[in-house]
């Protein structure tokens, strides 16, 4: 009985995981939210089932009694996180609530097989971030003067961007992170969230013959500082995030295509400058003749996707920790390699349904700030989640960013949790304002 559950174990998972994943796209069918809670409530239930039994396996095949220690904890804060969501906030669209939780619960499964040590850690940051998360809601359904202050969102974003640039030591040839007061965090991750609201602020409040100049030389600086610290994700990010926005704010195809130009030059230059920018194109191109040097991490990323198969390994039979930086960068890889790969396309679809509910937020709005803001965080989410899982699959080169709310990272989950709050207090505002939901 023992090894047929082992053996069925994968196959359980993935078919769980695909009925949730169906279960996300029905939401949009249905406009009676009446009829829509009864796909909540099967999701909740399908989320806590996938949890257990991941966590069963783990603990037959290990025996360490600390899997069930934080099983029990991570199982009853998303309990009481989606109970408590629910009850303070009735309006909020309790998909994406259900999927914060599904995709950290999955983030904990992973990181509980890879390494038990960071998982707590995560786990210690998620709990806080939670709180956050709760309270930005209220916060923002009651502020509603937050456009005023976009010269001010713009200058922190700057200085905290400027500080990494001039204080922080490089590791692995980029500055990434900043220590204050003993505590160390990546300055650009939360930069992502200010930034759009700076950029909502300039292209909605100011008068039309100044807002594209101030808000292109503003969105300039932001990237030009992200790209001498040679943090290439965070710039191609805000790059694509200023470029969309742009368009929305004035529905002219010229800004799109101008930017889509400019985004081609400065790959070139990127190329042209940055020695690790040319080691990661040598990866891209072809990381089996590499495979002793710049291609290793990419070549074990692919031999791990490929190994796992539509329906993987099963939980602690693969050998993801041969992939470097597995925990963050790769645990897409991971993912595929143990899950399956049909399980990681359920979870880009999850991902997918999250983007879609952030838009169809967005296009709610008749206020223009709250629409850019909404959309720029839409596509902040989109293209991070398309960088991360297109790196590790070979489809684009790899930029080094991390997959929202799954991959280890003390700033990435929180930055996360923080962004789906401020969607979520969005959403709430504009629901109670319409008193319906569509």
């Amino acid at each position: 009985m023992y090894t047929i559950f082992l053996t069925l174990s994968k196959y359980i998972l993935i078919f769980l995981m695909a009925i949730y994943t169906i279960q996300c796209f029905s939401v949009f069918r249905l406009p009676d939210i009446s009829k829509r809670d009864g796909i909540y409530i099967r999701q909740d239930i399908i989320m806590a089932l996938i949890y257990l039994i991941a966590f069963t396996v783990m603990y037959l095949r290990s025996a360490d009694t600390w899997l069930l220690i934080l099983y029990a904890l991570t199982q009853v804060t998303f309990v009481a996180f989606i109970m408590l969501y629910r009850f303070l906030y009735p309006e909020a669209s309790k998909l994406l609530v259900n999927n914060m939780c599904m995709l950290m619960s999955i983030g904990f499964i992973i990181l509980a097989r890879l390494n038990f040590s960071k998982a707590l850690k995560q786990f210690s940051v998620a709990l806080v971030s939670i709180v956050i998360a709760l309270v930005i809601p209220y916060i923002l359904k009651r502020f509603k003067r937050l456009r005023r202050f976009y010269m001010l969102f713009a200058a922190a974003g700057i200085i905290a961007l400027g500080a990494v640039l001039i204080f922080s030591t490089a590791v692995n040839g980029s500055k990434l992170n900043i220590r204050i007061g003993g505590v160390s965090f990546q300055a650009s991750e939360f930069v992502k969230i200010i930034f759009v609201f700076s950029i909502a602020g300039m292209l909605s409040c100011m008068k039309s013959g100044y807002r594209i100049v101030i808000a292109t030389a503003a969105a300039g600086i932001h990237v030009m500082l992200l790209a001498a610290s040679k943090d290439l994700g965070g710039a191609v990010i805000l790059f694509i995030v200023y470029v969309i926005m742009l368009f929305i704010a004035t529905g002219k195809f010229l800004y799109f295509i101008l930017g889509t130009a400019g985004a081609v030059v400065c790959s070139i230059a990127g190329y042209m400058l940055f020695p690790h920018v040319r080691v990661r194109i040598t990866a891209f191109t072809d990381p089996v003749s590499s495979i002793d040097g710049a291609g290793y991490q990419m070549a074990q990323s692919l031999f791990a996707i490929g190994t796992g198969g539509f329906e993987g390994m099963g939980l602690m039979d693969g050998a993801p920790s041969r992939i470097p930086v597995v925990e963050a960068d790769f645990i897409f890889s991971a993912i595929c390699e143990e899950l399956g790969v049909l399980f990681g396309i359920c979870l880009i679809l999850v991902c997918a349904s999250c983007f879609i509910m952030f838009m169809n937020i967005a296009m709610r709005f008749n206020d223009m700030f709250y629409k850019l803001v909404a959309a720029g965080l839409a596509v902040t989410y989109g293209f991070q989640v398309l960088l991360t899982i297109g790196g590790v699959t070979k489809f684009i080169p790899l930029t080094g960013v991390t997959l929202p709310l799954v991959s280890y990272g003390s700033n990435s989950i929180m930055v996360s949790l923080i962004m789906f709050s401020v969607i979520q207090g969005l959403y709430v505002s504009v629901r109670s304002a319409n008193g319906t939901e569509r």
